[in-house]
């Protein structure tokens, strides 16, 4: 009888723990669907009005060109709205990506500012894109959630992941590289899988409230893909090679003229105002294709047309815009600079343009940003499955050609690109 009874209490305890870590599994589940919720709904918001704000201005901009002569005051009132804020020395995304894994604090009042920053830079003609405004937007509007939650320092980092990743979807239309994206290009090396659930519940509702605003989700026809075989992997290989250096300029050029603004204009409002005169001036030069984001031109990369100079004339327009201290973010140009490098090159190399142009665009997304997943996943979403091995090639060879470039100087990359050395987690621009 005794015997019985203890095996009873071993068989209940050994039922009792699986039941037990099943329920605490699903309540950490619903915690983190409800809170992923939570920080995508006023991100996704956000994200949604920047688009719309954004569209506007650009809209505005376009019809009545001689706003552009307008950069330099633009740029003034930039410098003078962080400074009244007590911002004097943003960090931008930077410091979002460096809360992700300290105990940095993301302050709300980043949100308003790098909005209406970004929204100035675009309604006169700067060249610049919006992502950099989402990845602050919704890394600081999910940090406010965490806060009123009360949430601890870990659960306050993967909230601010989600906001990222909800504004993020909204503004592109893209979830699933939203949620991938978050999760890679903090620590380059190793993926924030906690993350997952939270991010792509946030990144759905980001992207379902731009539908509400009646925004299309981002998509490109894509002529001239080819089968998958040895002629167009090793063309697809060659391309994907001349976008990762391209990609490399692409960061020394931001960073340089980001320095050199820096050493010729100590003020930051004759620097502003330099750097917009500069980009006006250039304008009268060169057109007005390479103001804004340039989603035209791009589209029109994607349908085989394009300047072979355009690539070299977007980084020099951005260069001077983001050196100078206007807002918005550098993905943007680099998806411009990726689709007309890649047109032309891929044209000589005897791919298609328009497909070229789509391997442009992804290699030079991952050598800018290091994050070869959300490169292939972006592609997919933009592009269509159909040639989905040839992205997944172009990825890889741009990530492991592009060095340890990128334009996130607080991302850590832990592993060699070599896959020998183990790096400690340095980051990537001071130790390759």
């Amino acid at each position: 009888m005794k015997r019985t009874e203890a095996g009873g209490n071993e068989t209940g305890a050994s039922i009792g723990e699986p039941v037990r870590r099943a329920a605490r599994m699903l309540a950490a589940f619903l915690k983190w669907v409800l809170l992923g919720f939570a920080a995508g709904v006023p991100a996704g918001t956000a994200g949604a009005l920047l688009l719309l704000c954004v569209a506007r201005a650009t809209a505005l901009r376009t019809a009545h060109g001689w706003l552009v002569f307008l950069l330099p005051a633009g740029g003034l009132f930039i410098v003078f709205l962080y400074r009244i804020c007590g911002a004097s020395n943003p960090r931008g995304t930077d410091l979002v990506i460096e809360a992700v894994r300290s105990p940095e604090k993301v302050p709300l009042k980043m949100a308003p500012l790098i909005f209406a920053g970004t929204v100035v830079t675009h309604l006169f003609g700067g060249s610049a894109g919006r992502e950099g405004a989402a990845l602050q937007i919704g890394g600081s509007l999910g940090y406010g959630v965490g806060r009123v939650f009360r949430l601890n320092e870990k659960d306050l980092h993967l909230l601010t992941l989600c906001g990222m990743a909800a504004c993020f979807s909204a503004l592109f239309g893209t979830p699933v590289t939203a949620t991938v994206f978050v999760a890679e290009v903090v620590t380059v090396g190793v993926m924030y899988y906690s993350a997952l659930v939270p991010c792509a519940v946030a990144s759905l509702v980001g992207a379902g409230i731009s539908r509400l605003f009646r925004f299309a989700p981002a998509g490109y026809a894509v002529a001239g893909v080819p089968a998958v075989g040895w002629r167009s992997a090793a063309l697809v290989t060659v391309l994907a090679a001349l976008c990762a250096a391209v990609s490399v300029l692409f960061c020394s050029v931001l960073r340089g003229a980001g320095r050199l603004c820096g050493r010729a204009f100590r003020s930051p409002y004759l620097r502003a105002a330099a750097g917009g005169a500069a980009v006006a001036l250039l304008s009268l030069v060169f057109g007005t294709d390479y103001l804004g984001a340039g989603g035209g031109v791009i589209a029109a990369a994607l349908k085989g047309r394009s300047a072979p100079w355009a690539f070299a004339l977007k980084l020099l327009f951005t260069a001077l815009t983001l050196g100078a201290g206007f807002k918005g973010g550098e993905i943007v140009p680099s998806l411009f600079v990726g689709a007309t490098f890649g047109c032309a090159a891929g044209g000589m190399l005897g791919l298609s343009p328009s497909f070229g142009a789509a391997v442009g665009m992804l290699a030079v997304f991952c050598g800018v940003t290091n994050c070869p997943l959300a490169a292939f996943l972006l592609a997919v979403e933009l592009f269509g499955e159909r040639g989905a091995a040839l992205y997944l090639l172009a990825a890889g060879v741009s990530y492991m050609l592009s060095g340890y470039s990128g334009i996130y100087s607080k991302q850590r990359i832990l592993y060699a690109k070599d896959g020998l050395v183990f790096r400690g987690g340095g980051p990537s621009q001071d130790s390759p």
